[in-house]
């Protein structure tokens, strides 16, 4: 990734990347040996291994080595708010009009199967008054990715010029789009080389990738769905928990109001997987419909998000609003607005926003293959797992299994049950749509492999726990922004708190 052109030395190439900041003083392998060494790095250490990373100044190696001595000994508090805070300030801070101060607000998941959230949740939000500048990524592996859901929608231009963005803020309220080059390039560098040296799972090296993008836009608040279980990238809600609280601590700490939500991740978010199939389901639920756990989290992260810019007096009120977002049409008639802004035909915009499923078929497509799964015995469903499905739809076509790879739009799945539902044998469970003439036998055998059949077994709600942080916002660091109005800084909230939330605070250590 990075050049080795006019580092010094071809032996041992230490002469210009030992020093990555002239005047720094500070030796690149010192920083490494600290750190390896279970040392805590100093703020201007810390600086000084990100510029050299932005500037391209240290090599592969070095950066690698860092990594893993980072991935090992993991990161105090006060370490991961500064590599936080220094990945931030790699590239430009996107800079928003005073009057929207206090309104500007964004999600993010660390990713499951079928969520499909961040949809309906950017244009309700924006129809309560929000500005959204949601900046999402794409699917890598068996989760999906937000831009790869709305680019399977003919038109839709996921790269907007920060300019464009506050015009699409302006006029609609609400923008998804992609990272530009000129957003925390630091993040874009040192996740290629997490990805090639295992150090993906990090604890400090996520939250600072994570909140460094969130810092560069400038956002008042932010809420965060940290999902657990079978399909999630953390199996147990303890493992999530962590990254939970660590995530809330260090957003706190930089002066954006941060909530986290664990939520289960073993079953599909809704009832549909897959590009373009999540599109329907996010219209479905834009129309106030869809399925009720889909709807739960848009409305349980929204009406957080509310509550903290300071638009309502507790999280209930809030998830009150954006279901009558989503009931009255405001939220639906926002994303056909959103639509449109970014690049989709007026005619597709509509079509899609007020026609039939059948119309939305014909703008969006159809895999020319759908085939059903019957179920194999009488039972009662009890699970539908995520991960077979994912898997199975991945290597259909769906994923990818490298950056930059094409993938096929309309490959995705329908599960026809739900949990608690009685089933009969020979009854159609799901229905796969691809492009192949048919479904493999090992295919066919991981996805029968999903379904749990056994005695009723009560749905459970997908929200597990809700992390909120301890420290007033006017205590935490700002990276140099002004201080939130008085009615965002009453982040304890102790009057409407769930019971199985907890507050955390910034001084505590993550491994």
């Amino acid at each position: 990734m990075f050049s080795s052109e006019g580092l010094g030395d071809p032996e041992t190439g230490f002469s210009h990347s030992t020093v990555p900041d002239p005047g720094s003083g500070v030796s690149v392998p010192e920083i490494i040996r600290k750190k390896r060494d279970g040392e805590k790095l100093k703020e201007e250490e810390i600086r000084a291994f990100v510029r050299g990373v932005t500037k391209g100044t240290l090599k592969d190696g070095q950066i690698g080595a860092m990594l893993m001595a980072i991935r090992l000994q993991g990161m105090g508090a006060e370490e991961t708010l500064a590599l936080t805070r220094e990945m931030a300030a790699s590239g430009r801070v996107l800079e928003w009009p005073e009057k929207w101060r206090g309104l500007l607000v964004d999600k993010h998941s660390t990713g499951g199967v079928g969520d499909k959230v961040s949809l309906p949740l950017a244009p309700a939000l924006a129809a309560c008054g929000c500005k959204v500048p949601m900046i999402s990524g794409r699917g890598l592996g068996h989760t999906g990715g937000t831009l790869d859901k709305l680019e399977s929608v003919p038109g839709f231009k996921v790269s907007q010029s920060p300019e464009k963005m506050e015009e699409i803020l302006e006029t609609v309220g609400c923008c998804i789009v992609e990272q530009s080059q000129e957003l925390v390039p630091a993040d874009k560098a040192l996740y290629a080389l997490r990805d090639v040296t295992a150090t993906v799972d990090s604890l400090p090296l996520i939250t600072g990738s994570i909140l460094s993008k969130k810092a560069a836009e400038n956002i008042s608040a932010l809420v965060l769905d940290v999902k657990f279980g079978s399909a999630a990238l953390y199996p147990t809600l303890e493992s999530a928990q962590e990254l939970a609280e660590s995530l809330v601590s260090v957003g706190t700490q930089l002066g954006i109001s941060s909530v986290a939500v664990l939520s289960r991740m073993d079953e599909p978010v809704g009832r549909r997987v897959g590009h373009s199939l999540e599109v329907l389901e996010a219209l479905e639920c834009l129309e106030g419909g869809g399925p009720a756990d889909l709807r739960e989290l848009v409305t349980t992260l929204g009406g957080t998000l509310l509550w903290q810019c300071g638009r309502v007096a507790s999280v209930p009120e809030g998830a009150a609003r954006v279901a009558h977002a989503l009931d009255d049409g405001s939220a639906l008639r926002t994303f056909q607005a959103m639509l449109q802004a970014q690049g989709v035909e007026a005619a597709t915009a509509r079509a899609l926003c007020v026609g039939s499923e059948d119309e939305r078929f014909q703008m969006l497509g159809r895999a020319r293959t759908q085939e059903e799964l019957l179920a194999p015995k009488d039972g009662t469903v009890q699970q539908i797992l995520a991960l077979p499905v994912a898997q199975v739809l991945h290597r259909l076509g769906a994923g990818r299994t490298r950056e930059g790879q094409a993938i096929n739009h309309h490959v995705g799945a329908e599960v026809l049950t739900s949990v608690g539902q009685p089933l009969r044998k020979g009854s159609p469970w799901l229905r796969i749509h691809h492009g192949s003439p048919k479904l493999s036998d090992g295919d066919r055998s991981a996805l029968q492999a999903a379904l749990i059949l056994g005695d009723p077994f009560p749905p459970r709600s997908k929200v597990a726990k809700t992390i909120f942080p301890q420290t007033p916002l006017k205590e935490a660091g700002s990276m140099g922004r002004p201080e939130r109005p008085e009615q965002e800084q009453n982040l304890g909230a102790p009057s409407h708190r769930p019971a199985d939330s907890k507050p955390v605070g910034p001084g505590r250590d993550f491994p």
